[in-house]
């Protein structure tokens, strides 16, 4: 369609908004897990129980609120985005896992399992050209 033949000539700005809206989202989300302490980390990091990890549940908790808050950063800026990318993916597939074991049917973990297909396609797309390291 002759409407919509040259926005593929702003791919790179589509890319700007789609890592900056996801990624001040996963900011905003992961906030609340780093700051709530060792016992919610320790409670996050129960849910490596369902890929039977049992040990350090504070440190996996620690990490995962990490990776939200720090790699929503990152993804704003493009910095080691692919890299972010794929440690978001492990985050998804975790609460993926936790979702179904307590009960979500597909719909109940839509969110978790958009995301994951998100920031999967995102690594293969990777930054675009208006990020801090250039794609």
């Amino acid at each position: 369609m002759a409407l919509f033949s040259q926005l593929s000539n702003y791919r790179n700005f589509g890319l700007l908004v789609l890592r900056v809206g996801v990624g001040v989202m996963m900011f905003m989300h992961g906030l609340p897990k780093l700051t709530g302490g060792p016992d919610k980390w320790v409670e996050l990091g129960k849910n490596m129980g369902h890929l039977h990890i049992y040990f350090l549940p504070a440190l996996w908790g620690f990490m995962c609120a990490v990776t939200e808050v720090i790699g929503g950063l990152f993804c704003v800026l493009g910095l080691w985005f692919r890299l972010v990318c794929m440690l978001m993916v492990i985050n998804f597939i975790v609460a993926i896992l936790t979702l179904f074991a307590g009960g979500s049917s597909v719909l109940g973990a839509s969110e978790a399992i958009e995301l994951c297909c998100v920031f999967f396609g995102l690594i293969f797309l990777g930054p675009g050209a208006m990020s801090v390291d250039k794609g």
